[in-house]
């Protein structure tokens, strides 16, 4: 996603998701295949490398998993930053909100 009109959809649907370092916000999108939006600002990280960083990590983890995501628009913000030797544990964030995000829209489904 890259329009603000899509990111703005997805704040507005409001389903959200909360982690140590990652907040995941999703709203279907009507579409076969998921679609991922980032924010990581200036404000949360100083220096560019490790906004990148964190950038692709969310991003290898989405191309991994996205049969876990569906139909999907997923926006994922950067809530607390980390460096190099805290990549395990935000991986390991990452996977526990993707769960939680692949079960509540597993029940959004049935409803």
């Amino acid at each position: 996603m890259l329009k603000a009109d899509e990111f703005s959809s997805v704040f507005s649907f409001r389903r959200s998701f909360i982690g140590e370092f990652f907040q995941v916000q999703v709203r279907p999108n009507g579409r076969a295949h998921p679609r991922l939006g980032l924010v990581v600002s200036r404000k949360m990280e100083k220096r560019a490398v490790y906004r990148n960083l964190a950038k692709r990590i969310v991003r290898e983890y989405f191309r991994m998993h996205l049969n876990e995501f569906g139909g999907l628009d997923v926006v994922v913000r950067l809530r607390k930053p980390f460096r190099r030797d805290g990549l395990a544990e935000a991986r390991l964030d990452l996977q526990k909100l993707a769960v939680r995000v692949a079960h509540g829209a597993a029940l959004d489904r049935t409803d």
